[in-house]
């Protein structure tokens, strides 16, 4: 296995890491539910790379490949792009988006674990290829440009709403470097669906080293957040 093989092993220790700061913070602001669902969303994302890491040192079996799809196809980003629903949305909205995203995740889901698999295309590199029911792959962009729009789109729309401003500056930058870690990760994905599976490996570490640098400035950031749904960082 080359070098860049190793690198999730590297991205899910500094998830573990991720996880005890974001999980500290929401325990402290309980009510705070777009915090809870960014702490789920480092779960799901050092999910994804916790099976990357057992690939790349045990190697490939068909339960640890239907895990990474699961967890790198399906909910990688989403309940990150969920917490910034909660943010910016009325409860209300955002309980309906959760409710239809969970039916449609439990589905596909569901779909992925019953699939069966064709092992003649196996290789070193994980890839979607190996599922046999291919339409379960026309799904996962839906699912990604749900985590972008929301994720991504979310966190460009707070920059621009605190652009201009001085006093907001900080959270201007720590927006920009959430948004810009988020992209990433989706940039590898799309990679993966040409074979090369190790960029998606390097945008991971990549886009999770930028999404914790931005919310730690946000989080240290003393200025008031003019989002309604925000409690005071």
């Amino acid at each position: 296995m080359p070098f860049v093989a190793y690198i999730p092993i590297s991205t899910t220790l500094f998830c573990v890491y991720f996880f005890y700061v974001i999980y500290n913070h929401w325990r402290q602001k309980p009510e705070a539910l777009y915090l809870m669902w960014w702490t789920i969303g480092v779960v799901t994302y050092s999910a994804g790379t916790t099976v990357e890491s057992l690939h790349t040192i045990f190697g490939w079996n068909p339960i640890l490949f239907k895990t990474w799809y699961i967890a790198g196809a399906f909910l990688g980003g989403v309940p990150l792009a969920q917490g910034t629903i909660y943010l910016l949305m009325k409860k209300k909205t955002a309980d309906i988006l959760t409710a239809i995203l969970i039916v449609v995740l439990i589905i596909s889901i569901v779909l992925v674990i019953l699939s069966p698999l064709d092992t003649s295309v196996v290789s070193e590199k994980l890839n979607g290829n190996v599922l046999e029911w291919s339409f379960i792959r026309l799904i996962t962009p839906f699912v990604n440009i749900y985590a972008v729009i929301f994720l991504v789109g979310g966190a460009f729309y707070s920059a621009f709403k605190y652009f201009g401003n001085n006093e907001f500056k900080g959270r201007f930058w720590g927006n920009v470097l959430i948004a810009v870690g988020g992209i990433l990760p989706g940039i590898g994905g799309t990679a993966t669906k040409f074979g090369y599976t190790y960029v998606l490996y390097v945008t991971e570490l990549l886009g999770i080293l930028l999404i914790f640098w931005g919310y730690m400035v946000i989080k240290n950031d003393r200025s008031l957040s003019i989002h309604r749904n925000q409690v005071s960082t």
